[in-house]
C-alpha cells in the first residue's frame, strides 16, 4: 500500500477530527481541582509548540528549554498531574529538519535526568500493545496534543493519536489555542463520543495498515535523507563509529566531563570525519580540476575553522553566567548555503551521539547542562567578529583561562580524528571565506520605537498614598514638566458630542433592573398574585413547616440565654406559674387524645402485623411519627416489639428453619433500640423481661444478661429455643444489618432558641456566634444542618427592629429563588407601609430590594450596591451578611467578586461551605480583614461622630445600636447524618449490575503512608465490618484479631444499643491499625487488604448511553428512586431525559392493542362532537314541552360526555410501570397550575411531557420557570428521575435517595463530586444515601473519593475598571470616610497576596499602572477624581477591556459616522447600518474564538457566515491606537516592576532549578566586546534575551507571559488590550465566532447549533447576555445625551429593540 492508497482513510479521519474541533468547547482543564484527574501530554506536541514560540530564535536551546520548563511548571503549580509520552515512531517524522532531532533527544534526556516529571519513551506508537496496557493501568482522562504538525505527515500522526485515544474513551485537549492565567488552564476540549469510538471500531484494521504504511514511508525517507551524507556508513555502522568514539574519549577523559564538552568533541570529530569522506566522494565524482567551492560546498579547512569557532562558543557556555550572556548582541544574518551540508551532518552526528550516550555506563557524563548544548547566537557572534571585525583591525584578547580551556577541548577533537590533521587550535581562522550572509544591518539594532520615560504620572489622591505607601519611595515618578504630564490636556471631544453630559451620573444597575413590584395595572396585580401563589407552593415544597410570626422586640442587655433561663427559675412570678400549669394541662389533654387515637387504631394495626408483618410495621412507624407523647409512643413500641417477636417465632418455626428473613430481626432490634434509648423512664420489670426474652430468641444471651442476669440464668436451664438464634453476634448483627438505623449521638436537652428540633453541640455554637454578633466560617457536609443558623440569624434581626437588614448572598439565581421563597414561607411580620420582609435582586429582576429586611441576592448585584455612592445610607442598615457556598471564591467566573464583598462589609457575617480544604488559612485572612475594620471604625467614628457630610444624622444613628464584634470563628463539622454507600455499574449478559464499592479500595499503601486516610473518607458500619473481615483474611496471624473483633471491641462488648459514634470509633481503630501495618513493615499485608476490597474491573460498552433507560429501570426495581443523574453537557442532559421517556412510551405501546391509537382518535372526535352539541343554545323561543325535551337531551349529552371522557382517560392512562411519576403526591389542580406556568417557556412542552412520566431535566440554560417547575415537583416526590448538570450541586435543596454519575468529564472533580453526592440521603426519610458510578472508569472513581477539595487561593483581585469604580465611590459618596475605608480594604486585602509580601508589592505597582492608564485615557484627573466618560466605562464593568474601547470609539465620533439614518431627518436606520453596528459590537462584547484549524476545514455552512469579519477600517485603526498606548504603559510598568523580581530565581530554570549564575568574566576583552548590549533588558527573562528579545519588543509581543520575568507574577490576561484576532501556539490566526451577527441576520438558534457549532442552550445564553449589553448601552446613552434626536442614541435604541424582539421569538 502506497501513500496515495492511504489518502482516502486519512481524509475521512481528517474530516471527523475537523468536525470535532469545530464543535469543541473552550473550557478550564484543571478546574482548580486536578487531584481527581491524570492526563497525558504528547511529548512531540509539547516540543513543536515550544519551538513555535513567536520569540524563540533557531539554535537557542536554553531559551527553548526555559519555555518547556515554564509551561510544565505552570501546569504543576496549578495542581496538574500528568505524564509526558514520546512515541518512538514520531522520531522518523523529523527527517526534513534534522536540526530538531538532537534537540528532541536532549529534551527527553533532560526531563528524565533533571526533573521529577514522569517521562515515558518505551512505546513505539499508539497501536502498540504496551501502550494499550499503559492506558488501562493509568486511565488518563485526556490527552494534551496538537491538531497540526510541522508537516502533513506529522499532522496525520497526531490524528492517529487522537482517534486511538477516543477509542480508549480518553478525551482530547488541544495545546494549540491554549491559554494559561494565574490559576487556570483553558483549552479546546473534545470529549470521547460514541460516534468517534464507533469510527475506530469500523476502521480499525485499515487504520493500523495505513499507520504502518505511514511509518514505513517515514523510515524510508529518513534513510534517504541520510544516504547522501553518510553513504559510506550504514546506520548500524554509524552507531558503532559513535560507540568507538565514546570509548576513545572515555580513555582520554577517564573522569568524565560536562555534557556540553562531551557532545562537542564527539559530534565535531564525527562530523569532520564524515564531511571529509563526503568531500572525497564528491571529488571522485567530479574531475580533479574542478574546485569543490564552485559546487557551493565549504572546503575541509573552512569547516575546521567553523568547528574551532564552535569550540570557542562551547567554552564560553561553560564560563559565562546567564546574566552576562543575556547581554550578547544579536546577529540577524543567516549561515551561508555553502556550509548548510556540514551543518546537517553535524546535527545528525549530535543526534546519534545523544542517542548512544548510555553505551558506556561506567563513564561519568554530567547531564545537568544538556539543556544548554547550543547557542547559535553566540556562535554567529564569534563568526561575525572573525570575518568582519578582526579583519578590520579589531584584535581582542580571549583571556588566559578561556584560551587554555579552548586549546584542551580542541586537542580532544584532534585526538579522535585520525584520518587527517585538523590543524592547531590557534589561530581560530585560517580561511577567508564568509560564513554569514551579507546583510545591511547584521546586528539587531535598538528599536526605533522609544519606550516611555521611566516613571509613573503622579496622582495626588489619598487613596493612592494610603494604599501604595512605602512603595512610592521605591518607584520613579515623572516630573510636572515631563511631556507626558504636560500633554494631559482635556480630551478634545468630537463636535457631535458637545451636547453629551459625560460627567452626568448614570442610573446604576439596581435602578435599571426590571422591577416586579409595580402592580398598578390589573395585569400587574394578577401577575403578582400568581407569583405569590407559586412562591407559597415553592416555599412549602422546601420547608414543609408553618410560617412563624415575628414580632419586633426590644433588645435585652447582653445576657446569654442560659443566664436568662437560670434567672427565670429563681424568680418565677405568679403569672409564670399559671402559664406553666396551663401548658401542662394542655400537654396532658393532647396526650389523652393521642392515647384515644391509638386505642381506636391499635387493633387494626396489630391485625395487619399478624397478616402482613412488613405492611403493618410500616403503618405502626407512620403512626409513631405523628405522636408527641412519649408515654403513648412507649406503648406503641412495646406492641411493635411483641408483634416482631411473635412473627420471628412463627417464621423460624416455618421457612426460617432453612434461611432466616433477617428483616424481622432488624425490626425487633429497632424497637429495642428505640425503647432503650428514648423511653428508659417508662421501663418497668415486665417490659425489661420482654426485651430480655426477645434478645434471648435472637441468640444475644450476653445482651440479655446485661439487662437482667437472673432471668437469663433461669431461661438457660430450660432453653429449647436454640433454632431461633441468628448466626452471628449482636455487635456484628447491628453493624452489618442495622448500620444505617444506629442511633446518632444526638443531644436530648432542648435549646430554648430552637423549637423544631434539638440542635447538636456544633449547631449551638453557631447560635452562640449569632447571639454574640460574631462572624464565622462554617464548614460542614451537605445536609448536615448548617443552613439553620442562617434562618436563626434572620429571625434575630427581624425581631430586633423594623430597620435592620440581613443580606443572603447565593451564587446562582436558582438558589436566590429558593432562599427567598423559603424566607417568605418561614416568616411572617407586619411592617410599616412601604416595607416588606423579603426582597430579591438579580441581574434579571429586583423585588423590594432596598426596602426589605431580608435581601437575597447574587454576589455581582450585592457588589453593585456596596460600590454605589448613592446607596451608602442603606448599607448602614446591614446587620449581618450570609455567604452561602462561599467556596465559589475559588471558582472560574466572578470569583473575585466574593473577595470584594467579604472585605467591604462592616457587619458580622456567616460564610457557609461544605468543601474548603484550607479553612484555617481562609479564616485567618478574614480575621485580618476584621482587624482592619476594627481600626477603621475608630477612625470613621472620630471623623464623623454623628453627622454626614451634609450635616444629616448618620443612618447608623437612626437605627438600633448593637455592639459589634470583630471576632471570626471557625466551625468545623465532618459528620454526615446519613452514610453514603457507593456502587459501580457494569454490564453483564446485556444487563446492568451494581457492585458495592468499598471506599478503602480507592487508596494505595503509598497514599496512606504519605497522607494518611482522607479526613472525609467515611465508612458505613457494614463497610467497617467488611474491612475487619478482609484484614483477618489477609493476615491469619494478626495479633489484634481478637481485640478488634466486633464482639470484643471495647465500645461494643455486651452493649444492647450500639450508637453511630461507637461505630465511628471502631472505624477509626481499624484505620489506625492499617496505618500501623504500613509503618511496622507489613505493607504487603495492607496491600492485600486493599486489593481484596477493590471491585472487579468495570465491564463497559461503547453504547453505555443507549443503556441509560435500563439503568433507570433497574434502580426503580431496587427501590433506589428518586434519583438525580448528573451529567456535564447540556445537550446530553436533555437527550438522556428524553431517551428514558421514549423507552417508557415504547414499553406502553408494546402492551397496547394494535388499534389502540385508532380507538383514541375515534373517542376524541366523538367527544368533540358531543361537546359542540352541548354548547349549542336555541335561538328561537320555546314552549314548555320543548324546553322539557331540551333539558332531557342535555342530561343525556352530559352523561354521554362524562362516559366518553372516562373511556378516553382509561385508554390514555399511563400504566404504573410505564411512568416514574407518583400521581398521589400532587393533586390535579396544583399540577395543572405548574403546567400552566411553563406553557410559554422555551422548553415548556418538553418538560410537561416528561413530567407526566415522572422525569425532568435541569441545567443553567433552562429558564427560571422551567428550573423551578422541576425543583418543586421533585421535592414533592412527583418527579423521581431528574437529569442535571452541576447547577444542582450549588445549594439547591433537592435531596434524593440516590445520586448517579453518568458522564466522565473534567468538571467531575473532587469538589463537584462532594457537592453532588451530598444530595443523596434525605434526612428524615432515608437512613442511607446511595451513590452510583455509571460509565466512569475505576481509576477515576478512586481519585474522586480520595482527593482533597481545592484550597482557596484567591484570584487576581482587580482590573482597571474596578479601580475606576473604587475611585468613583471614594469621590462621590456622602460619607467619604466610610467609602475610603471600603476602597482601601478592597485594595489591601487580596487573598492572593495574604502573607505574600512580594505579590502585595506587585499589586501596588499594577494599581499605579492602572491609574496611569486611566489618567492618560481621560477617566481620572491628576487628583484621582473621575472625569469624562468614567461613569459609562464603569457601568460596563463586566466587559473589560471592551468597555474602554467602546467609549474610545464613541469619543472619536466613529459611531456618529456609522449611524446615519436612511433619509435626512429620519429616525430609522437601514438594515445595513444595523448589521455594521452589530459587527462592531460583536468584535467587542461576548467574544468567542473559533479554533484556528476550523478555518482549514472547508466545511459547508447553511445559514451562518460563522467567521466574524474584521472591524471597519476606522474602528480598526482606533483599536490599534488604543492597544499601542496601553502596551506602552504596560511595558513601562513591567520595567519598573522588574526591580521587585527575584533575580536568583530568574537565573534558574523554572522546573529543574538548574542555576546559570556565577561570576562575570571580566578578564576577557573579547567577551566584554560581545556582551556589551546591556540596555533595555530589565523586564525580559534573561533566558529569553538569548533570542535577542528586549524591553522594546514587549510592544509587539501578543503573549507576554513567556517573555517577561516570571517572578513578577503577571500574565498576559492582566494586559487590558483587545485583539480582533488571536495567534495560537503554532502562530495561526484565530478568528471570532460571528454568532451574534449571524443570529441578527437569520434569527435561528438551530442555525447557530448547526453552523456555528454552539449548543442551542449555550447559544441562547450568549445571545441573552449580548441583548442585555445592548439594552444597558442604549439606556446609558439616552441618559447621557440631552438631544432626543441624536443618531447614535436612536440607532442603539433601534438595535436593542430589534435584537430583543428576535430573541423573544425563539
Amino acid at each position: 500500500m502506497g501513500l496515495k492508497d492511504c489518502m482516502k482513510l486519512l481524509e475521512k479521519m481528517s474530516f471527523l477530527i475537523l468536525n470535532e474541533i469545530a464543535a469543541s468547547s473552550y473550557s478550564s482543564l484543571l478546574n482548580d481541582f486536578v487531584e481527581s484527574e491524570l492526563f497525558l501530554i504528547d511529548g512531540d506536541s509539547l516540543f513543536i509548540t515550544c519551538l513555535n514560540d513567536e520569540e524563540l530564535k533557531p539554535g537557542q536551546s536554553l531559551h527553548f528549554f526555559y519555555l518547556v520548563e515554564r509551561y510544565l511548571l505552570d501546569l504543576k503549580s496549578k495542581g496538574g498531574q500528568f505524564i509526558v509520552v514520546f512515541f518512538k515512531d514520531f522520531e522518523h517524522s523529523y527527517f526534513e529538519t534534522p536540526g530538531l532531532l538532537p534537540l528532541r533527544t536532549a529534551l527527553i534526556l533532560h526531563l528524565q535526568q533533571n526533573t521529577d516529571i514522569n517521562i515515558q519513551t518505551e512505546f513505539s506508537g499508539c497501536f502498540s500493545q504496551e501502550w494499550n496496557c499503559f492506558l488501562e493501568r493509568n486511565c488518563p482522562y485526556f490527552l494534551l496534543v496538537l491538531d497540526e504538525g510541522m508537516t502533513d505527515l506529522q499532522t496525520y500522526l497526531f490524528y492517529f493519536f487522537i482517534v486511538c485515544s477516543w477509542s480508549r474513551r480518553i478525551s482530547i485537549a488541544l495545546i494549540s489555542g491554549q491559554k494559561l492565567d494565574i490559576l487556570r488552564v483553558y483549552a479546546y476540549f473534545m470529549i470521547s463520543r460514541h460516534k468517534n469510538q464507533h469510527f475506530f471500531k469500523q476502521n480499525k484494521i485499515e487504520m493500523e495498515s495505513v499507520y504502518q504504511t505511514l511509518i514505513k514511508h517515514l523510515q524510508t525517507s529518513s534513510v534517504a535523507a541520510l544516504t547522501p551524507l553518510f553513504d559510506q556508513l550504514r546506520c548500524g555502522d554509524l552507531e558503532r563509529e559513535v560507540c568507538w568514539s565514546i570509548g576513545q574519549l572515555q580513555a582520554f577523559w577517564p573522569k568524565g566531563s560536562d555534557i556540553r564538552s562531551v557532545l562537542y568533541v564527539l559530534s565535531c570529530s564525527l562530523s569532520l570525519k564524515t564531511y571529509y569522506h563526503f568531500l572525497q566522494k564528491k571529488k571522485k565524482a567530479y574531475s580533479q580540476e574542478t574546485d569543490i567551492s564552485k559546487k557551493h560546498l565549504a572546503s575541509l579547512e573552512e569547516v575546521e575553522d567553523l568547528c574551532r569557532m564552535y569550540c570557542l562558543s562551547v567554552i564560553l557556555l561553560l564560563h559565562l553566567p546567564l546574566s552576562q550572556r543575556a547581554c550578547v548582541r544579536f546577529i540577524t544574518s543567516s549561515w551561508k548555503n555553502s556550509i548548510s551540508t556540514f551543518l546537517k551532518v553535524k546535527k545528525w552526528c549530535e543526534f546519534f551521539v545523544l542517542r548512544n550516550l548510555d553505551s558506556s555506563e561506567t563513564w561519568n557524563v554530567d547531564l545537568t547542562h544538556i539543556c544548554d548544548i547550543n547557542d547559535d547566537s553566540l556562535w554567529k557572534n564569534i563568526a561575525y567578529y572573525y570575518e568582519r571585525e578582526s579583519i578590520q583591525g579589531l584584535h581582542l584578547d580571549l583571556g588566559k583561562v578561556i584560551e587554555e580551556d579552548y586549546k584542551d577541548l580542541w586537542s580532544a577533537v584532534s585526538h579522535l580524528v585520525r584520518e587527517f590533521h585538523v590543524g592547531p587550535p590557534l589561530p581560530l581562522r585560517v580561511t577567508t571565506q564568509l560564513f554569514l550572509q551579507s546583510e545591511s544591518s547584521p546586528i539587531k539594532e535598538e528599536s526605533q520605537e522609544k519606550m516611555p520615560n521611566l516613571g509613573f504620572i503622579p496622582v495626588t489622591s489619598p487613596i493612592v498614598r494610603n494604599f501604595v505607601g512605602d512603595t512610592l519611595d521605591q518607584v520613579p515618578f515623572l516630573s510636572s514638566d515631563d511631556p507626558v504630564v504636560t500633554s494631559l490636556v482635556k480630551y478634545k471631544e468630537f463636535h457631535e458630542l458637545v451636547h453629551w453630559h459625560s460627567h452626568k451620573p448614570l442610573s446604576d444597575h439596581y435602578e435599571r433592573t426590571k422591577c416586579f413590584t409595580n402592580g398598578k395595572s390589573d395585569n400587574g396585580r394578577k401577575a403578582i398574585q400568581k407569583l405569590q401563589t407559586f412562591q407559597q407552593l415553592f416555599g412549602n415544597s422546601i420547608e414543609g413547616t408553618t410560617s412563624k410570626i415575628i414580632v419586633t422586640q426590644s433588645v435585652a442587655p447582653k445576657n446569654d440565654f442560659v443566664a436568662a433561663k437560670k434567672n427565670k427559675k429563681s424568680h418565677e412570678s405568679k403569672a409564670d406559674i399559671i402559664i406553666k400549669e396551663n401548658s401542662n394541662r394542655l400537654l396532658a389533654k393532647e396526650e389523652q387524645k393521642e392515647s384515644e387515637r391509638w386505642k381506636n387504631l391499635a387493633s387494626s394495626i396489630e391485625g395487619e402485623m399478624k397478616e402482613n408483618f412488613h405492611s403493618g410495621i410500616t403503618k405502626l412507624e407512620d403512626f409513631l411519627k405523628t405522636c408527641k407523647s412519649n408515654s403513648v409512643k412507649f406503648k406503641i413500641e412495646m406492641v411493635g416489639l411483641n408483634a416482631s417477636l411473635n412473627t420471628w417465632r412463627e417464621h423460624c418455626q416455618g421457612e426460617g428453619k432453612v434461611t432466616k428473613d433477617l428483616s424481622i430481626a432488624i425490626h425487633m432490634m429497632k424497637r429495642i433500640h428505640s425503647i432503650m434509648e428514648r423511653y428508659q423512664e417508662f421501663l418497668q420489670e415486665p417490659e425489661k423481661k420482654k426485651i430480655c426474652r426477645c434478645l434471648k430468641y435472637l441468640g444475644f444471651d450476653n445482651l440479655a444478661k446485661t439487662l437482667d442476669p437472673t432471668e437469663i440464668m433461669e431461661n438457660d436451664k430450660n432453653s429449647k429455643k436454640i433454632h431461633y438464634a441468628i448466626d452471628m453476634g449482636p455487635a456484628r448483627f447491628q453493624l452489618q444489618h442495622m448500620g444505617h438505623y444506629l442511633f446518632r449521638n444526638d443531644r436530648k436537652d432542648p435549646d430554648p432558641r430552637v423549637n423544631d428540633f434539638i440542635p447538636d453541640t456544633w449547631q449551638r455554637e453557631l447560635l452562640d456566634i449569632v447571639d454574640n454578633n460574631e462572624s464565622a466560617v462554617i464548614v460542614a457536609p451537605t445536609s448536615s444542618g448548617k443552613t439553620y443558623a442562617s434562618y436563626y440569624c434572620m429571625e434575630k434581626i427581624l425581631r430586633e427592629s423594623d430597620d435592620g437588614v440581613i443580606v443572603y448572598v447565593a451564587p446562582t439565581k436558582a438558589l436566590v429563588n429558593q432562599v427567598s421563597t423559603t424566607v417568605q414561607s418561614r416568616f411572617t411580620k407586619h411592617l410599616p407601609e412601604g416595607q416588606v420582609l423579603c426582597g430579591v435582586f438579580t441581574r434579571d429582576y429586583r423585588h423590594y430590594a432596598l426596602n426589605c429586611q431580608v435581601l437575597v441576592t447574587v454576589p455581582a448585584c450585592f457588589e453593585i450596591l456596596l460600590l454605589s455612592p448613592s446607596h451608602q445610607e442603606w448599607e448602614e442598615k446591614i446587620r449581618y451578611v450570609i455567604f452561602d457556598e462561599v467556596h465559589c471564591l475559588g471558582g472560574e467566573i466572578g470569583a473575585e467578586v466574593w473577595e470584594h464583598l467579604l472585605v467591604m462589609i462592616r457587619c458580622p457575617f456567616l460564610a457557609l461551605s461544605a468543601t474548603i480544604s484550607n479553612p484555617k488559612h481562609f479564616t485567618e485572612w478574614l480575621q485580618s480583614v476584621k482587624r482592619y475594620w476594627q481600626e477603621a471604625e475608630k477612625s470613621i467614628a472620630s471623623s464623623y461622630p454623628s453627622l454626614t457630610t451634609h450635616g444629616c444624622v448618620r443612618a447608623s444613628q437612626k437605627h438600633l445600636k448593637v455592639k459589634k464584634s470583630y471576632r471570626v470563628r471557625l466551625v468545623l463539622y465532618e459528620e454526615r447524618y446519613n452514610d453514603l454507600e457507593k456502587y459501580v455499574c457494569s454490564l453483564q449478559d446485556g444487563d446492568i449490575v451494581f457492585n458495592h464499592y468499598h471506599p478503602c479500595a480507592s487508596l494505595t499503601t503509598d497514599h496512606i503512608e504519605k497522607y494518611g486516610f482522607p479526613s472525609d473518607l467515611a465508612l458505613s458500619p457494614r463497610e467497617s465490618i467488611q474491612l475487619y473481615d478482609t484484614m483477618v483474611q489477609a493476615w491469619k496471624a494478626w495479633p489484634k484479631t481478637q481485640e478488634l473483633n466486633p464482639e470484643e471491641f471495647v465500645y461494643f462488648k455486651d452493649k444492647i444499643v450500639i450508637t453511630k459514634m461507637d461505630a465511628r470509633k471502631y472505624e477509626t481503630a481499624l484505620k489506625e491499625e492499617i496505618v500501623n501495618w504500613i509503618k511496622n513493615g507489613h505493607e504487603n499485608k495492607a496491600n492485600q487488604v486493599l486489593r481484596i476490597l477493590s471491585p472487579t474491573p468495570v465491564s463497559q460498552s461503547d453504547g453505555m448511553d443507549h443503556m441509560f433507560p435500563l439503568l433507570v429501570e433497574n434502580l426503580r426495581k431496587m427501590d433506589k428512586l428518586p434519583a438525580l443523574f448528573f451529567m456535564f453537557k447540556i445537550n446530553v442532559v436533555e437527550q438522556m431525559a428524553l431517551r428514558v421517556c421514549s423507552a417508557l412510551e415504547e414499553k406502553q405501546e408494546r402492551r397496547q392493542p394494535a388499534n389502540a391509537a385508532k380507538e383514541v382518535h375515534v373517542l376524541t372526535n366523538k367527544l368533540k362532537k358531543v361537546k359542540k352539541s352541548m354548547e349549542k343554545t336555541p335561538t328561537m323561543p320555546e314552549n314548555a314541552l320543548k324546553r322539557s325535551s331540551r333539558i332531557d337531551q342535555s342530561i343525556v349529552r352530559e352523561a354521554e360526555h362524562m362516559s366518553l371522557l372516562k373511556m378516553l382517560e382509561k385508554k390514555t392512562e399511563i400504566p404504573p410501570d410505564c411512568t416514574y411519576a407518583n400521581p398521589k403526591i400532587v393533586d390535579a389542580e396544583t399540577l395543572q397550575m405548574m403546567f400552566d406556568r411553563i406553557k410559554s417557556s422555551r422548553k415548556g412542552e418538553e418538560l410537561k411531557n416528561l413530567a407526566r412520566r415522572g422525569i425532568g431535566f435541569h441545567h443553567r440554560c433552562l429558564e427560571a420557570r422551567g428550573r423551578q417547575f422541576v425543583e418543586v415537583l421533585f421535592r414533592k416526590g412527583f418527579l423521581r428521575v431528574v437529569t442535571a448538570t452541576s447547577t444542582l450541586a450549588l445549594g439547591i435543596n433537592m435531596p434524593c435517595k440516590s445520586v448517579v454519575f453518568t458522564q466522565n468529564s473534567p468538571y467531575l472533580d473532587a469538589l463537584n463530586y462532594r457537592q453532588m453526592s451530598g444530595r443523596a440521603g434525605r434526612r428524615g426519610q432515608d437512613f442511607l444515601g446511595n451513590v452510583f458510578f455509571y460509565d466512569i472508569p475505576l481509576p477515576k472513581i478512586d481519585k474522586l473519593i480520595k482527593s482533597n477539595v481545592p484550597e482557596l487561593k484567591g484570584q487576581f483581585p482587580f482590573g482597571m475598571t474596578l479601580i475606576l469604580r473604587l475611585m468613583l465611590l471614594a469621590s462621590k459618596a456622602d460619607n467619604v470616610s466610610v467609602a475610603k475605608a471600603k476602597v482601601l480594604s478592597v485594595l489591601n486585602h487580596s487573598l492572593l497576596s495574604f502573607k505574600k509580601p512580594r505579590i502585595k508589592e506587585m499589586l501596588k505597582l499594577y494599581f499605579l499602572f492602572s491609574t496611569q492608564c486611566l489618567v492618560k485615557e481621560g477617566y481620572l484627573d491628576c487628583e484621582g477624581n473621575p472625569v469624562g466618560f468614567a461613569g459609562l466605562v464603569s457601568h460596563l464593568f463586566y466587559e473589560e477591556p471592551s468597555n474602554f474601547l467602546f467609549v474610545s470609539f464613541l469619543r472619536k465620533g466613529l459611531f456618529h459616522n456609522l449611524c446615519q439614518p436612511t433619509n435626512k431627518g429620519s429616525k430609522h436606520f437601514s438594515q445595513d447600518v444595523m448589521e455594521k453596528l452589530v459587527l462592531v459590537l460583536a468584535n467587542l462584547f461576548g467574544r468567542v474564538y473559533v479554533p484556528a484549524k476550523f478555518l482549514d476545514g472547508n466545511l459547508k455552512f447553511y445559514q451562518s457566515k460563522v467567521f466574524l469579519e474584521d472591524l471597519p477600517t476606522d474602528f480598526d485603526a482606533a483599536l490599534f491606537e488604543y492597544n499601542t498606548n496601553v502596551k506602552k504603559d504596560f511595558s513601562h510598568f513591567l520595567v519598573i516592576a522588574s526591580r521587585f523580581a527575584d533575580m536568583k530565581q530568574e537565573h534558574q530554570l523554572p522546573l529543574s532549578k538548574i542555576e546559570f549564575t556565577g561570576k562575570k568574566c571580566d578578564t576577557s576583552k573579547f567577551v566584554s566586546h560581545l556582551m556589551d548590549f546591556k540596555k533595555n533588558r530589565s523586564a525580559v527573562s534573561p533566558f529569553v534575551c538569548l533570542s535577542g528579545v528586549t524591553d522594546q519588543d514587549l510592544l509587539q509581543v501578543q503573549n507576554v507571559s513567556n517573555v517577561i520575568l516570571r517572578t513578577i507574577g503577571i500574565t498576559s490576561s492582566q494586559v487590558p488590550v483587545l485583539h480582533s484576532s488571536k495567534i495560537d501556539n503554532l502562530g495561526r490566526r484565530m478568528i471570532l465566532n460571528a454568532y451574534a451577527l449571524d443570529f441578527y441576520k437569520h434569527g435561528s438558534l438551530k442555525g447557530l447549533e448547526q453552523d456555528n457549532r454552539i449548543v442551542e442552550g449555550e447559544a441562547y445564553d450568549l445571545l441573552k447576555n449580548f441583548s442585555l449589553i445592548l439594552q444597558s448601552i442604549s439606556v446609558s446613552l439616552r441618559e447621557l445625551c440631552e438631544d432626543e434626536t441624536d443618531n447614535v442614541v436612536l440607532a442603539f435604541e433601534q438595535l436593542s429593540e430589534s435584537f430583543k424582539e428576535k430573541l423573544g421569538k425563539v
